[in-house]
C-alpha cells in the first residue's frame, strides 16, 4: 500500500487533507454545522405606527338629480313630436304640439272672451267720450263723466284678461322644453291621446347633475356629508372636484348606501361652459376620509392561510402566528388595521417558509 501511494505521487500531505474532507463531510463530532430549522433573527423587522391618509374609492355614475317632466295641461292628441331620447335641446325649444277638438274649443272660447271684452271696452270708451261732451254743454253732471271712465277701466280690464287667457290657451299647444339638457325619455307618439298630467317628455336638465356612488360596509359608516374628493371620468377627461352633498339614509338592496357628490367651484369660478357631464356617465369616485394612526409591515411578512391573514412575531417564548386585518398599500409596505401594535418585531424574510414549516406533519399526499 506504501509503495502504491508513493508510485502515484500522492504524499502524507495530500493523505490528510483526504481524511480531514471525510470526516467533515460525515458530520464527525467537533465539526460546527447549523441546524436547518434554526430561525433567523436578523429576518425580523420592528413595525412602527405611521398617519395614514383613507381614500374611499367607488364606483360612480353621472346621474340626473330630479328628472324634469314635460306634461300636458289639456286633454288633446300628439300631433307632432320633434324630439328623440338622447337628442340635446335648449330651453324653450318646441318638443311637441297637441291638438284635437278639446283644446281647440278651448282656445275658441277663449278667443269669443277676447272678442267681447273688446267689443265692451270699445263701447266704454264711446260712452265716455259722449259723457264728456254733454258735461261741456251743461247736459249732464261730472258725476256721469266719473262713471264712465270706472266702466272704461273695468272693460280694459277684462280685455286685457281674455287676452291674456287666450295666450295661455295657444301656449298649451305648443310643448317647450323647461330647461337646457338632453331628452330621456319619449312617452307618447305622435297621434296618441293623453289626458291633463299626463307625462309626454322626460328631460334631464344639465344644471341638475350629480355624481352618485354606493359604497358598502365601514366605508359607508365613515361618509358625511362635506367631505370632498375627485371624480374620474372613465373616459379619460380631467378629474373633477366633488363634495359630499347627500348620503341617503336607507339602503339599497344589495346592501350599499348611496352617496350623492355635486362638482366643487372655486371661489369666482363659473360652471365649466366646454365640459359639461353628461348623464350616464361613469367613471371612480375617491373621497378622502381623513387620516389614521395605522401600523405598517413588510408586505412579504403577510402570509394567507384559509382566506385569513397573518403575520409572525417574534416573542420570548418564540415564533407566533398573528391574525391581522390588511389594509392600504403603499409601495413595499401594507398598513394593518387591527392584530398587531407598534413596536413588535415581525418576521419579513421567507415568511411563508416559516409558516409552513411542519406543514409534512400534517398533510399526506395520497397514494
Amino acid at each position: 500500500m506504501r509503495s502504491r501511494f508513493l508510485r502515484s505521487g500522492a504524499g502524507p500531505a495530500t493523505v490528510l487533507a483526504c481524511c480531514t474532507g471525510l470526516a467533515a463531510c460525515s458530520g464527525a463530532p467537533g465539526v460546527a454545522t447549523k441546524p436547518a430549522n434554526a430561525g433567523s433573527t436578523d429576518a425580523t423587522v420592528v413595525v412602527k405606527a405611521a398617519p395614514v391618509s383613507r381614500q374611499l374609492t367607488a364606483y360612480a355614475q353621472v346621474r340626473p338629480i330630479v328628472p324634469v317632466r314635460v306634461r300636458v295641461a289639456e286633454a288633446g292628441a300628439i300631433t307632432a313630436t320633434r324630439v328623440l331620447p338622447g337628442a340635446a335641446v335648449r330651453a324653450g325649444e318646441v318638443l311637441a304640439t297637441l291638438g284635437g277638438p278639446q283644446i281647440d274649443a278651448l282656445i275658441a272660447r277663449r278667443e269669443g272672451a277676447v272678442n267681447g271684452a273688446r267689443a265692451r271696452s270699445a263701447a266704454a270708451r264711446h260712452l265716455l267720450a259722449i259723457a264728456r261732451q254733454r258735461v261741456a254743454l251743461d247736459l249732464d253732471t261730472r258725476q256721469a263723466v266719473l262713471v264712465a271712465q270706472s266702466d272704461l277701466a273695468t272693460a280694459r280690464a277684462q280685455l286685457m284678461a281674455a287676452t291674456a287667457e287666450l295666450r295661455a290657451a295657444n301656449a298649451l299647444r305648443t310643448l317647450r322644453a323647461p330647461a337646457t339638457g338632453r331628452v330621456l325619455a319619449v312617452d307618447a307618439a305622435d297621434g296618441e291621446r293623453v289626458s291633463v298630467g299626463q307625462t309626454v317628455i322626460t328631460l334631464c336638465a344639465d344644471d341638475q347633475l350629480w355624481v352618485r356612488a354606493a359604497y358598502y360596509g365601514a366605508d359607508a359608516g365613515a361618509i358625511r356629508v362635506g367631505m370632498t374628493g375627485v371624480f374620474r371620468p372613465g373616459a379619460g377627461d380631467s378629474p373633477v372636484p366633488v363634495r359630499v352633498v347627500a348620503v341617503v339614509a336607507s339602503q339599497a338592496a344589495d346592501g350599499g348606501e348611496v352617496v350623492g357628490l355635486a362638482e366643487v367651484h372655486a371661489a369666482g369660478a363659473s360652471p365649466r361652459p366646454n365640459d359639461r357631464w353628461i348623464a350616464g356617465e361613469r367613471g371612480i369616485v375617491t373621497i378622502d376620509a381623513g387620516s389614521r394612526s395605522m401600523v405598517a409591515v413588510p408586505t412579504d411578512a403577510l402570509v394567507l392561510y384559509q382566506a385569513r391573514w397573518f403575520v409572525l412575531v417574534e416573542t420570548p417564548s418564540g415564533i407566533e402566528r398573528r391574525e391581522v386585518v390588511p389594509g392600504p398599500v403603499r409601495g413595499w409596505q401594507t398598513f394593518v388595521e387591527g392584530g398587531l401594535h407598534a413596536g413588535e418585531r415581525v418576521l419579513a424574510q421567507n415568511a411563508y417558509l416559516e409558516f409552513h414549516r411542519d406543514i409534512a406533519a400534517h398533510y399526506t399526499p395520497p397514494d
